[in-house]
């Protein structure tokens, strides 16, 4: 994760006048803090590689996360990621419609690619989409799809299969809708009422979880719409932190947290495991790239927030409370609302040098270091059975995730 402060607050931090926050990990943190003052003054915007929104988890609340103890500035904090979130969730909800029950269609492929589905959720930002039961009307947003994608909209839908699976999707959506508008209108209550509140809200949200993850209904769809019921399921279980986070139960919000990292990556590997065509690869692959480098790299920003919270004297919580943060200036949020891929080109570069296995290993691997480190050992045992002296530990633990798919199933055919 990358934070960029403004010039201002990263001149005086070049100059030594301001220090950037290191987490006990060596991780830095978004706040800058007068060293002599102990005061925070700024909180800085955090980015992904490709300077890009992740696609499931919204930068503002993990960023949010600080800004909770500040209560007047946290509030807004949440209701901005609240927002956030159930753009996304619906727009993910939305490209079952797309999806259908089942192997996706190739035709289908482009229209739910990661480019299409950051360029919705933007027109649904801008407002320029309405949401309505978690779904959106796709036969007029992409009516310039041509007539092939429309006409597969009509067969998703006339399918009664994929309509049992709508109506509990619309429930589900539902509940998540409910759940955020009494989070909302808690944040209004006096300390008691709001607990309560958000205590109702969680119950709803894990109806609402419930649905999403409901095994039948996943048995019964194509790994890419595993991922996407599984993206809303991260989506409704990011919310639950949220109110968490809303009370300052920093415990709470680090193990939530955790566990919400290790289920994404097994979500991962039980998609991959899922594929079963080149054409799902090709969908697959710059999303699963994106997630694991970006959503999991904000997960990990504010779970290092939330410990270090923890970590902190009363006396320290105090001063963060009366703080004055500087808010982040609005040029600088604006890249942030980029829909390009730059995922799609990588997978583009490197999908002729790997065959339909190693590419499916390597969404595993992506999500998966334990499995990484069992694909290593192997391949450098097989190595050095084979002569291959140059191929030691050290090196391989280096090498790609795409050098060490193809290297294992190399030395399995060998």
């Amino acid at each position: 994760m990358q934070y960029v402060f403004s010039k201002a607050t990263q001149s005086l931090i070049s100059s030594g006048k301001l220090t950037q926050l290191v987490s006990k990990t060596g991780q830095l943190l978004p706040m800058a803090v007068n060293p002599n003052t102990g005061k925070y003054v700024e909180m800085a915007v955090g980015i992904g590689s490709s300077c890009c929104n992740p696609l499931a988890i919204p930068v503002q609340v993990a960023m949010g996360g600080v800004q909770m103890y500040q209560t007047h500035k946290g509030f807004t904090a949440v209701l901005g990621g609240i927002t956030q979130i159930q753009q996304t969730l619906g727009v993910l909800q939305a490209t079952t419609a797309l999806i259908g029950v089942g192997t996706i269609a190739n035709v289908a492929i482009s229209a739910a690619s990661l480019h299409q589905i950051l360029k919705l959720r933007e027109d649904v930002r801008q407002m320029r989409i309405e949401i309505k039961d978690g779904f959106i009307d796709l036969k007029k947003t992409l009516k310039d799809q041509g007539a092939e994608i429309l006409n597969h909209i009509d067969e998703v839908a006339a399918d009664i299969k994929f309509e049992q699976h709508r109506v509990v999707l619309i429930h589900a959506y539902s509940q998540f809708l409910a759940a955020t508008k009494l989070i909302q209108n808690s944040l209004a209550c006096e300390t008691h009422i709001r607990d309560q509140g958000l205590a109702s809200a969680r119950h709803m949200l894990s109806v609402a979880l419930a649905d999403y993850r409901n095994p039948q209904l996943l048995s019964e769809t194509s790994a890419l719409g595993k991922l996407r019921r599984m993206e809303c399921a991260w989506a409704i279980e990011q919310t639950i932190i949220m109110t968490y986070q809303i009370q300052k139960q920093s415990g709470a919000v680090t193990q939530g947290l955790k566990n919400l990292q290790v289920t994404i990556r097994q979500d991962i590997v039980d998609v991959s495991n899922a594929v079963q065509s080149q054409e799902e690869i090709d969908l697959l692959y710059p999303e699963i790239s994106r997630i694991c480098t970006q959503d999991l790299a904000v997960l990990s920003s504010w779970q290092e927030q939330s410990e270090w919270i923890q970590s902190l004297p009363a006396s320290d919580l105090k001063l963060l409370e009366s703080s004055e943060l500087s808010p982040i200036p609005q040029e600088m949020t604006s890249a942030l609302s980029n829909f390009e891929a730059p995922e799609q080109k990588i997978y583009e570069e490197l999908k002729p040098k790997s065959h339909f296995d190693s590419l499916r290993d390597q969404l595993k691997l992506m999500a998966s270091p334990d499995l990484r480190s069992k694909y290593e050992y192997e391949v450098v045992e097989q190595a050095q059975a084979a002569g291959h002296k140059a191929l030691k530990a050290d090196v391989v633990k280096q090498s790609s995730d795409m050098a060490i798919a193809n290297l294992y199933h190399y030395f399995q055919k060998a």
